[in-house]
């Protein structure tokens, strides 16, 4: 079946009314507690006279604790989980929310902050590059950008970084529980092997402490697909194609091959690929899989590989469901 990654312009198609405007429903006014506040040019001058809205510390409390835990029931049954929440994970989870807004996604980013290395370019420096036909992705954003003919140039890493995540955190049926660790794969076993039926999680601070704490048991989300886009090697790049390797299903890794940024952001849209049943490996964690070339600071590989990870998740998506949806 062929997938066009972006049906639509920008943003879901919303519904049609079922009603022309004058026989709906007139809205009952809002309680004066929901009320909104006064435009700020309305505060302008009249500082003297500010205050905010009383308060009372546990009304924070379980302002912020209900809904992380009606997150966390929610999501541990997801139907997809990006592991991993960089430029290659968010263009993954935008692609794929966007396109089926029915599908429950849990986006696990080990980090306080995501992005990734995606808040700058190359050497600390500000701008981004992309190599067409990456600035397709870009105009579907709305991210701006100077056209230099093969490539393009983004202003500021953060301005496409932070467009991309401010969009996959207004979908509804996203959640990011970032600070989070993935320790482990759940597997069921499958034709002889595995297939991988969701994450093992944990606070990243935690799995950080293992060696040096006594046993702190992780937390569990069952998936039909995993998505990995955990990055090259590092405390914890690599981490799903190395655990591969640990659990024997991968002989060994290829191990990331010197920077050539022609070969390389080619080779890792190509074979952004299901790497074992329920697993679905992308961006720079798949050059260590393969042996790719690293392509230094030139971004449009993790953008469109995060597009492609998301067509190949949908082509898998319904067998895997239908075998998870079967185990004991």
């Amino acid at each position: 079946m062929q997938f066009s990654p972006f049906p639509f312009k920008g943003h879901l198609r919303r519904p049609l009314l079922t009603k022309p405007p004058h026989e709906l429903p007139t809205p009952a006014p809002a309680a004066a507690a929901n009320v909104l506040s006064k435009p700020i040019a309305d505060m302008f001058g009249r500082w003297d006279d500010f205050a905010f809205a009383p308060i009372r510390e546990s009304q924070v409390s379980r302002a912020m604790t209900r809904r992380y835990f009606a997150d966390l029931d929610a999501h541990a049954e997801s139907d997809i989980v990006i592991v991993g929440a960089g430029s290659c994970g968010l263009s993954a989870a935008y692609t794929l929310a966007t396109l089926r807004p029915d599908l429950r996604i849990a986006l696990v980013e080990a980090g306080v902050a995501p992005g990734g290395g995606a808040w700058l370019g190359g050497q600390l420096f500000s701008a981004m590059v992309m190599r067409k036909p990456a600035d397709a992705f870009l105009a579907e954003l709305g991210v701006p950008f100077d056209d230099e003919g093969d490539f393009v140039v983004v202003k500021h890493a953060a301005l496409f970084t932070s467009t991309v995540l401010a969009k996959v955190l207004a979908l509804p049926n996203v959640k990011l529980f970032n600070a989070t660790a993935v320790e482990d794969l759940i597997t069921r076993p499958h034709e002889g092997g595995v297939r991988i039926a969701g994450v093992v999680t944990n606070w990243t601070l935690v799995s950080l402490h293992h060696d040096d704490q006594s046993c702190m048991d992780p937390n569990t989300i069952n998936a039909p697909v995993v998505i990995s886009t955990t990055g090259h090697d590092g405390p914890m790049g690599a981490f799903s194609v190395k655990r591969l390797v640990s659990m024997q299903r991968v002989e060994k890794l290829g191990g990331m091959r010197g920077l050539d940024m022609l070969r390389a952001e080619d080779a890792i849209v190509k074979n952004t690929r299901e790497i074992v049943p329920g697993l679905i490996v992308g961006g720079m964690e798949l050059s260590e899989m393969d042996g790719c070339n690293r392509m230094g600071p030139t971004f449009g590989a993790m953008a469109l590989s995060g597009v492609k990870a998301a067509e190949e998740a949908l082509k898998v998506f319904d067998l895997r469901k239908k075998q998870n949806d079967t185990d004991a």
